[in-house]
């Protein structure tokens, strides 16, 4: 037994993921009435959503109490950069809706969640997601309250002993060390939750909207392969391809299977290691930026929207264009903090075109159709860029140092 798990585990986990992929297919079409395999996508989906939370609690918290005075970080600039690169998927993702217009099939209503009413209220949910119970942030995986709490303690344990800010740091180690063991069964939870799709679905239903999924990983592959390489080409002023794809084959890939940004930070973190970038910095930005870096997001809820517009044959402007591209910024950095992450965001983006309610609830619902697919390849942008904002800031600076 030992024999096989070691030639198992001498696998690339990426090509055991494949290998996942490909018998959820095949017995998704030819034997949907086994179940019981839904029960691997849902342990595995399960696993990844308990340990996420105290991971981003315990990395930041350790990072910031061992953080040494004066010594000098770039979160202004990761920060600024999270921010810009949402913002041009957003960008992005007009242009191709003008260029491409897509029709939806409406599918039926999401009726069982609720949309949030305004940016108002998106803002609010924010601002009290911010000052919430530490143990009900960590219980709901409401990431901006984890990180608050977490910045806070870690700032208030600066002046702790050695002993305790090792601890802290072992806890943080020991629980990345979990979240490897989990993603190492991921080949099996993918497996589970590609059969459920295909099963319960078909891939009749995902080919039906094959337009409107090819728009949407088309603009992200346009973010992926043009917007970022321009953004870190101005910042290195060299070749960034190398840094690019490096980025998305060992972040991207591992981020597209598991779905989850949190869930991926141990693999981030072991990329910026080997990419010999400051811990002091990417211990810190790493998990800010699985919460707030969300381009592929933006892409979603701007695409969406303007389909939307289009099926119900609405005329879009340049300036609401404009203010949807910032509307779909802000509520993506902010998608964290409301159930249901970017598809709930959609409705509020439809409102800018006066567009009902229910009609932009049938919207969420063909988006959780596409989801298997769409939301993958959201998660791979968001998380790969994490670390190439990362990366880009801190080569950006001693490019600059350099030339003093």
């Amino acid at each position: 037994m030992k024999e096989i798990l070691k030639k198992w585990n001498d696998i690339s986990l990426v090509k055991r993921i494949i290998c996942g992929l490909a018998v959820g297919i095949l017995l998704g079409v030819a034997a949907p009435q086994l179940t019981a395999l839904s029960l691997l996508g849902d342990l595995f989906v399960g696993a990844l959503k308990a340990v996420a939370p105290l991971l981003v609690l315990f990395l930041v918290m350790g990072a910031l109490s061992n953080h040494k005075e004066g010594k000098q970080t770039n979160m202004k600039s990761i920060i600024g950069l999270y921010l810009l690169g949402t913002f041009l998927a957003g960008c992005v993702a007009v242009v191709a809706s003008f260029l491409f217009p897509i029709s939806l099939t409406l599918a039926e209503s999401a009726s069982d969640v609720a949309p949030p009413g305004g940016i108002g209220e998106v803002l609010h949910t924010l601002m009290m997601n911010l000052v919430s119970n530490p143990i009900s942030a960590l219980a709901n995986a409401n990431y901006i309250g984890i990180l608050a709490w977490a910045v806070l303690l870690g700032i208030a344990l600066r002046k702790a002993s050695d002993g305790t800010k090792r601890a802290i740091g072992n806890v943080a180690d020991a629980i990345s060390q979990i979240v490897r063991w989990i993603i190492n069964c991921a080949p099996f939870g993918v497996m589970g939750l590609v059969f459920t799709t295909i099963s319960e679905q078909g891939i009749d239903a995902l080919l039906s909207y094959g337009k409107l999924i090819l728009l949407l990983v088309g603009s992200m592959a346009f973010v992926a392969f043009i917007v970022n390489p321009i953004i870190a080409f101005i910042g290195i002023r060299k070749n960034p391809y190398p840094l690019v794809l490096k980025c998305l084959k060992d972040s991207g890939i591992t981020a597209f299977f598991t779905r989850s940004s949190a869930a991926n930070i141990p693999v981030n973190m072991k990329l910026c290691e080997e990419l010999g970038l400051d811990r002091d910095t990417y211990a810190v930005s790493i998990p800010l930026g699985s919460t707030i870096n969300m381009g592929g997001a933006a892409v979603t809820i701007s695409i969406l929207a303007l389909a939307a517009a289009h099926t119900m044959g609405i005329e879009v402007d340049l300036a609401s264009a404009i203010v949807l591209s910032v509307l779909s910024a802000v509520s993506a950095c902010g998608a964290s903090g409301v159930a249901g992450g970017s598809l709930l965001l959609v409705p509020l983006a439809c409102s800018l075109f006066g567009i009902p309610n229910d009609i932009a609830m049938q919207v969420v619902g063909v988006g959780f159709i596409v989801g298997v697919i769409q939301d993958s390849c959201e998660t791979a942008i968001n998380s790969s860029t994490d670390v190439l904002y990362t990366a880009v800031a801190e080569y950006t600076q001693k490019r600059k140092l350099q030339k003093k």
